[in-house]
């Protein structure tokens, strides 16, 4: 059995409305032809967007390789999901991030096919940086703390062998805006380090690197810089998993991010999440189900679907509940 079932309602790109495939207490009421979806929050009606937070859970699925192999849309929905769980702050501005940013894309078609003033764009830069430096500086120390996290986790899984890093790119890097005159930018492999930028500094960086490119995106139409084109690349040895890791190298990568989001969540919100893992074994070789295995068997609580036990050791089985699901029912082993 897989762990769809306890998906919540995940989080689109920026501005996307929380997706409606989500947990049992939305009921669909009307009549024949017309449904009409309704969140009950204790009894109490709610919007879909009040879940969010209600419940922290981490999950581990198949494909949750997108995260590392992925596009970068992929990472960008990993962070927004992971920060709208636990700051209800970053859900809000994300929102209105998605608005803000559709309105100045059309705006810019509209200048580039209907030559209507360029001025009109000044509103909307505002709004957009003075949101983007919230969001980037959110993400940056998100990326931070979760590195700080997920490195020595890896390292445990891999018997000591790799350390693993989280690249943080920006699609605007304003430390090159904030750089000496003369100084040479950093190769575009080397991670932006923006920690010791505020969001007020993000945003009036930003909002002059928007008047620099003006012209640029009127002639392509649409917004060249901004958290929506922001990049994450998770990085071992030096080398991008993305790119050159092995499927068992970026699995491995995967659930050091996800066991350390846990503690992350913990440390955010007071309360451990709720960890679910579906076919987590599948495609790593002896050694790193091993290390995987005892490092779980530290956590107060987790749930594993599978559809093999062959491949979890007896001792490991003796301290679990194991249950099966059968034509739909479940029941203890």
């Amino acid at each position: 059995m897989g762990i769809d079932e306890w998906k919540g309602n995940r989080l689109g790109g920026a501005g996307d409305a929380l997706r409606e495939d989500g947990p049992s207490d939305i009921a669909e009421t009307g009549g024949e032809g017309r449904l009409r979806k309704e969140v009950l929050l204790n009894g109490a009606k709610k919007r879909l967007a009040d879940l969010a937070g209600r419940i922290t859970a981490v999950m581990f699925l198949p494909q949750d390789m997108a995260i590392v192999e992925g596009s970068p849309s992929e990472r960008r929905h990993y962070l927004d999901v992971a920060l709208c769980q636990v700051d209800p702050i970053y859900q809000h501005n994300l929102s209105e991030y998605g608005k803000v940013l559709s309105q100045r894309n059309a705006l810019l078609k509209q200048i580039q096919e209907s030559g209507v003033s360029p001025d009109l764009l000044d509103f909307w830069d505002s709004k957009l940086c003075e949101l983007a430096g919230q969001l980037q500086a959110a993400r940056t120390h998100a990326v931070a703390e979760l590195e700080a996290l997920a490195s020595p986790i890896h390292r445990e899984l891999t018997a000591g062998k790799e350390g693993l890093r989280l690249a943080y790119h920006p699609s605007f890097d304003p430390s090159a805006a904030a750089a000496p005159e003369g100084q040479l930018g950093l190769p575009l492999s080397t991670p932006v380090h923006t920690l010791g930028l505020s969001a007020a500094d993000i945003e009036t960086m930003l909002c002059e690197r928007l008047k620099s490119s003006r012209s640029d995106e009127i002639a392509r139409g649409q917004t060249l810089y901004g958290p929506h084109r922001d990049e994450l690349r998770f990085v071992a040895n030096g080398l991008d998993v993305g790119v050159y890791g092995s499927r068992g190298q970026v699995r491995t990568a995967v659930l050091a991010l996800k066991l350390a989001e846990t503690e992350w969540m913990r440390q955010r919100t007071g309360e451990w999440p709720i960890l679910l893992l579906d076919e987590v074994l599948s495609e790593l070789d002896a050694q790193r189900r091993s290390d995987l295995l005892r490092r779980l068997s530290a956590a107060d609580q987790f749930v594993i679907t599978t559809t093999d036990l062959a491949p979890f050791p007896p001792e490991f089985l003796a301290r679990a509940t194991v249950w099966r699901v059968r034509s739909g029912s479940v029941s203890p082993e």
